[in-house]
């Protein structure tokens, strides 16, 4: 029997391709299966456990300065019974955290400790010293570590919605 599955039809996917900002790649295919049964007027259209394939659309690696992590998925199609049908979902995306607060206290750190071995070695003097040091090797290594990667793994469910439309054969 041939149903309409509606834009903003609601589908959650769990993944069976993990995927992650610092290997993933645009164009990449992600494979999941529907988590959830889709039921549209209280019929089944596309059963949980449905395979779903769909591709990585965006992928930027975490920067060294600036620059979080993220990556962007997009599903474009759904095999319900034995035939696939081409679908379009919203754009699955996750940034990762913002470190700004770890890089400062990295800094802080470093001049601190730079503080504390110039006022050993020289007074006040060497304690102004000491801090300029440990600053700034507290900002070189923010200055070469990258922040946070994106990672999803294998076995996440991820939420989207279908945008446009679709008519499928709903499996008996």
């Amino acid at each position: 029997m041939a149903m309409d599955v509606p834009a903003g039809t609601p589908l959650e996917i769990t993944l069976e391709t993990a995927v992650a900002s610092d290997t993933s790649k645009v164009e990449d295919t992600v494979r999941g299966r529907v988590a959830k049964a889709v039921v549209v007027s209280g019929m089944t259209a596309i059963p949980a456990g449905t395979p779903v394939k769909g591709s990585v659309v965006a992928v930027e690696r975490s920067g060294k300065v600036k620059g979080r992590a993220s990556i962007a998925l997009r599903f474009n199609e759904v095999t319900v019974g034995k035939t696939p049908y081409r679908i379009q979902t919203t754009r699955i995306v996750r940034e990762a955290e913002a470190t700004k607060g770890e890089d400062a206290k990295k800094i802080g750190i470093g001049a601190g400790v730079g503080t504390a071995i110039g006022a050993i070695a020289g007074g006040k003097k060497g304690a102004a010293i000491g801090a300029g040091v440990g600053g700034g090797a507290g900002t070189a290594a923010v200055m070469a570590t990258r922040g946070e990667e994106v990672r999803i793994p294998a076995g996440a469910t991820l939420r989207t919605k279908i945008d446009e439309g679709v008519r499928v054969t709903a499996p008996m």
